[in-house]
């Protein structure tokens, strides 16, 4: 099995990570497909293409297809944006005054794969810094208490090596952040609610041992209420596409983790009690557990 990360030529804080990655020691041309080239180092393969990096679909599946090549996980490289203009480093999970945070589940492309995403935000005067992409390329994982799929607040006076380079085992030693059955039953955060930075969820990511799936902020969770009022409403009476979201980030993160305890953790300040109860109603009828803060521990 191996990892795909992937970058594109059309995004500067995607190429310029990528190339930091590539200034790396061993790294091999491979085979070229579809218009996309890949670069070869043990089990990571590098993709380098010149589209939209949310525009390709199914890289996983493709990549399998033309080389035979099982794909166990997906990283891009991506620029990152926001109306604050806040030099940020994001994964979707210093000296240089980067804020270095997770983001909610909010766009493509497609993958059947477990996937992720590793921004330099949030203008186009951080995105070519060289700074900054040599802080992806060379971020430390084992500084992180959880696993690949966490971030936290840092600077560069912690120590940096690598973050794709240690983080997947190319220097040499063990990986950070790899699921096995060994794992079965470590507890797995399903985030319900909350803005797009989702800082409650963030305070238990932040605990060691704890894995995190899908993160839903509150725009991602439309919910109709019929009635307009306060008085506790019937979950099956609210409209919106909420379940499916819900329903569709359990079973994508379950198939990621596959004997994780799954459990969904509500931002109980960012609803309503209408939408606090329904979510809870609909959360029991699919059987999917709900983790208070301490159960994290």
């Amino acid at each position: 099995m191996v990892t795909l990360v992937v970058a594109t030529t059309t995004d500067p804080a995607s190429i310029g990570p990528a190339a930091a990655l590539l200034a790396m020691p061993c790294w091999q041309p491979g085979p070229s497909f579809q218009g996309i080239r890949s670069f070869v180092n043990g089990e990571v393969r590098l993709l380098e293409h010149d589209n939209s990096i949310v525009k390709e679909d199914h890289l996983d599946k493709r990549w399998e297809e033309f080389t035979s090549e099982g794909v166990d996980e997906i990283i891009f490289l991506s620029k990152h944006k926001a109306v604050s203009n806040r030099p940020a480093l994001t994964l979707h999970p210093i000296v240089l005054a980067y804020a270095v945070t997770l983001e909610a589940t909010h766009h493509g492309p497609e993958t059947n794969k477990p996937a992720m995403f590793v921004e330099i935000g949030s203008t186009e005067e951080y995105w070519g810094r060289k700074d900054a992409a040599n802080v992806i390329a060379l971020v430390d994982l084992t500084v992180f208490p959880s696993s690949i799929w966490l971030s936290l607040e840092c600077n560069l006076a912690l120590h940096l090596s690598v973050l794709v380079w240690e983080g997947l085992g190319l220097g040499g030693g063990t990986s950070v952040g790899n699921w096995s059955s060994k794992k079965d039953k470590e507890k797995v955060l399903l985030g319900i609610g909350g803005g797009h930075y989702v800082p409650r969820h963030m305070d238990i990511i932040l605990k060691d041992g704890v894995w995190v799936g899908h993160l839903l902020s509150g725009y991602s969770l439309p919910m109709e209420d019929p009635t307009h009022s306060k008085v506790e409403i019937n979950a099956q009476a609210i409209g919106g596409t909420w379940r499916e979201a819900i329903k569709v980030s359990f079973e994508a993160t379950k198939a990621a983790f596959p004997g994780g305890d799954i459990l969904a953790h509500l931002d109980q300040k960012s609803f309503k009690s209408w939408q606090k109860n329904a979510i809870t109603a609909y959360l029991g009828e699919q059987n999917i557990k709900i983790g208070k803060p301490a159960d994290f521990c």
